[in-house]
């Protein structure tokens, strides 16, 4: 299981990458493999406002169908496309071309509510 350390992480599973003022979210990699095989991404229009912990997307998979939530408030700035062709991207490269969308961040303070990679393993050995 991989959890890059320059990434923060959400209870929920969702992964966030900050540039500047704009996040790259995704689900993690324990996330995908909670999951299986995805086989169906569906994600926001882009101009969408978010807020923390809305449900902005979902992802199917051969086991379930999960909500995703924003672990930020922002504006979706860019959607992955792709991934309506692709979905099975979201599991081949959770942390790269698996992203769902891309964030601009209207309350940075909130980047302090998210975990780091050490306390997200953690996290995962208590809830499992």
């Amino acid at each position: 299981m991989n959890f890059p350390e320059d990434l923060k992480y959400s209870k929920e599973h969702e992964w966030v990458r900050i540039n500047g003022n704009m996040a790259t979210i995704g689900i993690t990699d324990y996330a995908q493999d909670q999951l299986g095989e995805v086989v169906f991404v569906e994600l926001p229009a882009e101009g969408e406002e978010l807020q923390k912990n809305d449900t902005f997307g979902v992802v199917e998979s051969v086991k379930s169908v999960s909500d995703v939530f924003s672990p930020l408030s922002g504006k979706v700035i860019e959607v992955n496309d792709p991934l309506s062709d692709t979905p099975e991207t979201v599991n081949e490269d959770p942390y790269g071309e698996g992203w769902l969308v891309k964030v601009e961040v209207t309350n940075p303070k909130e980047l302090g509510t998210l975990m780091s990679a050490e306390h997200y393993q953690a996290f995962i050995k208590e809830e499992s």
